[in-house]
């Protein structure tokens, strides 16, 4: 799924993904080597201390702070291209699937998609970048050759947004040549098979981002309120920590606990509660069944997560792992393994940077 065009014609061998979260900044950088992605470098820093809170919470920081901890991170990450793909956040657009009138005229489709489009935005057209896809259709069959609809998925992003981070990205002295909605820049990177119907669940600092993806498309979304830090607030109550104590408590034993009362599996029981339903929800209204989850998510490498959430659900669980696309030493397999949902949007991003090059 594109969202803006290129804006920069020069072309460089090394790429670099840019995913701003709300509670931290991740790079990851990859070079294209006999037609395969080779890892370079990557790298996270917390927005929390930026703004005078904790490592892994959720952060409002201003366009100068958060180009503050960009070019820290560049440089401990050791950065050394400036071509780069940034994020837009899910929590920041504006995605909508709907039925539109079809006509066999491309110009006629395009001009029924824009001003339908209006309806489903709830600013003026004049205030965000819009984008549109055409959702693919199965089989074609008797039923839909003399089709009178199209599903359009229908893509908005308010200016204000992409102005902060085209700010932010210009003042850290890097170029982007598109800006992409985080769940596209996931879908790229941890969905193997586009074809199949799956759900993704990302767990972020603040909430949880569920959707279904169809035939390489986002068909489904929905966010629950729960996230990554309401785990980590858990022990810290539980066990009389900081917030900064128990985020470390949490990267390290996750799910193990000996205090039920601050359990995270108590949040992600909530969590993964409400995202069966949604499960539930989709495949009765659309009559198909959603073959696997996939979860990612700064939240998804809490330890033993993918365990517990394979008791809960009844189709098959899988933790991301988006470093498998890239090349890399055998020895950083573990690691990779091990942080690979946290860097899912940065990835994704790389990739199809590198599809410029």
């Amino acid at each position: 799924m594109s969202f803006l065009g290129s804006l920069f014609s020069k072309r460089e061998k090394s790429v670099l993904g840019v995913d701003i979260g709300s509670s931290s900044l991740k790079v990851v950088q990859l070079r294209k080597e006999h037609g395969r992605a080779v890892l370079e470098t990557y790298g996270e820093l917390a927005l929390g201390p930026y703004g005078g809170s904790e490592v892994g919470q959720a952060t409002n920081l201003s366009a100068e702070q958060i180009t503050e901890t960009l070019k820290d991170l560049l440089r401990e990450a050791k950065v050394t291209t400036k071509s780069c793909a940034v994020s837009i956040p899910f929590a920041r657009s504006l995605l909508t699937l709907v039925d539109l009138p079809y006509r066999k005229d491309p110009i006629e489709q395009k001009t029924i998609i824009e001003l339908e489009a209006r309806k489903y935005i709830p600013v003026p057209v004049s205030e965000v970048q819009l984008d549109w896809f055409i959702v693919p259709e199965d089989e074609p069959s008797e039923k839909n050759i003399q089709k009178e609809t199209v599903q359009v998925l229908i893509i908005a992003v308010h200016n204000d947004e992409l102005k902060l981070l085209q700010n932010v990205i210009a003042s850290a002295g890097l170029q982007a040549s598109f800006y992409e909605i985080e769940i596209f820049s996931t879908i790229r990177a941890v969905v193997k098979e586009p074809v199949k119907t799956v759900m993704v669940l990302d767990v972020g600092a603040s909430s949880t981002k569920t959707y279904v993806v169809e035939r390489g498309v986002v068909a489904f979304s929905h966010s629950i309120s729960a996230g990554s830090q309401d785990i980590t607030r858990a022990i810290a109550v539980s066990r009389n920590l900081s917030i900064a104590s128990a985020e470390a408590l949490k990267k390290k034993r996750g799910l193990e606990s000996d205090d039920e009362s601050g359990s995270p599996e108590l949040v992600f029981a909530r969590i993964f509660s409400e995202a069966r339903r949604v499960l539930i929800q989709y495949e009765t209204a659309h009559k198909k069944p959603v073959t696997s989850i996939i979860l990612t998510g700064g939240g998804g490498v809490t330890k033993e997560l993918g365990t517990y959430a394979k008791k809960l659900f009844s189709v098959d669980v899988q933790v991301a792992d988006p470093f498998v696309k890239a090349e890399a030493p055998a020895f950083m397999r573990p690691i990779l393994e091990g942080i690979g949902p946290e860097f899912a949007v940065a990835v994704g991003l790389a990739l199809r940077k590198l599809d410029e090059v």
